[in-house]
C-alpha cells in the first residue's frame, strides 16, 4: 500500500481547477505533518494554509515551477493548483538550517496523505520569500521554507529508466501533457 501511494506522488504541474480541497482536507494534512518524526521533538515547523482563490493565486505568481523546463511556464494556464501549504521555520526555536530535515519529510508526509485522498501536489523551494512573507504577514520568526502546491492531477506522469548517458532531466512530451521523469535502477544507487 505504502509503494502505491509513493509511486502515485509525483510533482504535478497541471492540475483540474473544477475540483476544489476543503480546509479541512488540508487540516488533515498538515495533522499529519504534525504527528511527523521532528528533530529533538522541538517542532519549530508552522503552517499557512491557502485555500481562499484569491489568495492562492496570489501565492501562484510567486512560485517557481519547472526550472529545467523554464520555456513552457508551468503550470499552463487554467491548471494551477487549488490550494497551497507553506512551511514555515520558526527561528526562535532554533536556526532554519536545524530544522532542514522536519520540512522534507513534513511535506513528504503531507503529498503522501494528499495522494491517499485522491490528490496531488508539487514542494516548490522557488518562490519571492520577502513577497510571500508581506503578503502573508508573517511575523519576523516565521521563515518561509517551502511551499507545498495541491490538486486534482490534471496530467499524466510517467517514470522512466535514466540512460546510459546519465542524464536525469525531466522532459515532456511534444503536446505537453506527458510527464517523463528518469530514475536510476535500483542497482545503480547501492553502494
Amino acid at each position: 500500500m505504502l509503494k502505491e501511494l509513493v509511486l502515485k506522488n509525483r510533482s504535478y504541474r497541471g492540475y483540474d481547477k473544477s475540483v476544489k480541497m476543503s480546509r479541512e482536507d488540508l487540516l488533515d494534512l498538515v495533522d499529519l505533518a504534525r504527528l511527523s518524526n521532528s528533530s529533538m521533538n522541538r517542532q519549530a515547523l508552522k503552517f499557512h494554509i491557502a485555500t481562499d482563490e484569491k489568495e492562492v493565486e496570489e501565492i501562484q505568481k510567486l512560485t517557481g515551477w519547472a526550472r529545467r523546463l523554464p520555456e513552457l511556464n508551468l503550470p499552463y494556464p487554467g491548471t494551477e493548483p487549488v490550494a497551497f501549504i507553506i512551511i514555515c521555520v520558526d527561528t526562535s526555536i532554533g536556526s532554519k538550517a536545524a530544522f532542514q530535515r522536519d520540512v522534507g519529510l513534513t511535506a513528504e508526509v503531507m503529498l503522501l496523505g494528499a495522494v491517499e485522498k485522491g490528490y496531488g501536489g508539487c514542494m516548490l523551494g522557488t518562490f519571492k520569500r520577502g513577497e510571500l512573507i508581506k503578503l502573508l504577514n508573517l511575523p519576523d520568526n516565521l521563515d518561509p521554507d517551502l511551499v507545498v502546491a495541491f490538486g486534482k492531477p490534471d496530467e499524466k506522469i510517467v517514470l522512466t529508466e535514466v540512460g546510459e548517458d546519465g542524464n536525469t532531466s525531466y522532459y515532456r512530451d511534444e503536446e505537453g501533457k506527458t510527464h517523463y521523469v528518469p530514475k536510476y535502477k535500483l542497482e545503480d544507487i547501492l553502494i
